[in-house]
């Protein structure tokens, strides 16, 4: 998958120096990233694979609030402002990353104006996500659960079909839902939209995306 977000809009020389700064690793799918709660600065680039976002809720719950894929970066905020992790990061495939401690990050934001105006591009689109969540009263928050939820589950359980992908759903409608922590009628409003707009269609236990690009613009 060529990339996209962050990694997309450096240049060869900005890619280079992040590279020589970083550790490159690979992570088994299921394998953790990094938790929540966790002090630890070391900032992700993803140059393949998918993550899920995951948050814990008070009631001991876990909650997916987004997927990130090849291009994007991942952990910026603790080597911003040193505080805790904010979110469990888990493989969903075998994924390659470039691992680049938070300070050297930082340091090289500071120094390399290219690669601060690709992270200023990344915070903003987010914030903007964050904006349209709370314009639309805590839809957006169960849309862009509901997609992330989809991504995952044609990740792991997927069949492509030409330009489709084929998922044989696990489980009912109103274990979804609660997987995704809202409830059955604001998943089912969710799906119902990506209908509307042509990115999937469903049946009985089955869910076709038919654009994939823009279910994980939804998801992120």
């Amino acid at each position: 998958m060529e990339p996209t977000g962050f990694w997309a809009d450096l240049g060869p020389a900005d890619r280079r120096v992040l590279a020589e700064s970083a550790t490159r690793r690979t992570y088994p799918r299921g394998g953790t990233l990094c938790r929540e709660g966790e002090r630890s600065s070391v900032v992700l680039v993803l140059l393949a694979g998918h993550v899920r976002i995951v948050h814990g809720t008070p009631d001991g719950r876990e909650v997916v609030v987004g997927v990130r894929g090849t291009g994007d970066v991942i952990g910026e905020l603790a080597a911003i402002d040193a505080q805790p992790r904010s979110a469990t990061v888990e493989a969903l495939d075998d994924v390659d990353v470039l691992e680049v401690p938070g300070d050297r990050f930082a340091s090289l934001c500071r120094t390399r104006s290219r690669i601060s105006w690709a992270l200023l591009l990344v915070l903003s689109t987010r914030l903007r996500s964050v904006g349209r969540q709370w314009l639309e009263l805590g839809g957006g928050a169960a849309a862009r659960r509901v997609a992330a939820q989809l991504m995952q589950l044609a990740i792991q359980h997927g069949t492509p079909r030409g330009q489709d992908i084929e998922i044989a759903v696990p489980a009912t409608q109103a274990e979804l839902a609660m997987t995704a922590a809202i409830s059955r009628e604001s998943w089912a409003r969710a799906t119902r939209d990506l209908r509307r707009q042509g990115v999937i269609s469903t049946g009985r236990r089955q869910v076709t995306i038919h654009r994939l690009a823009e279910l994980r613009r939804l998801a992120s």
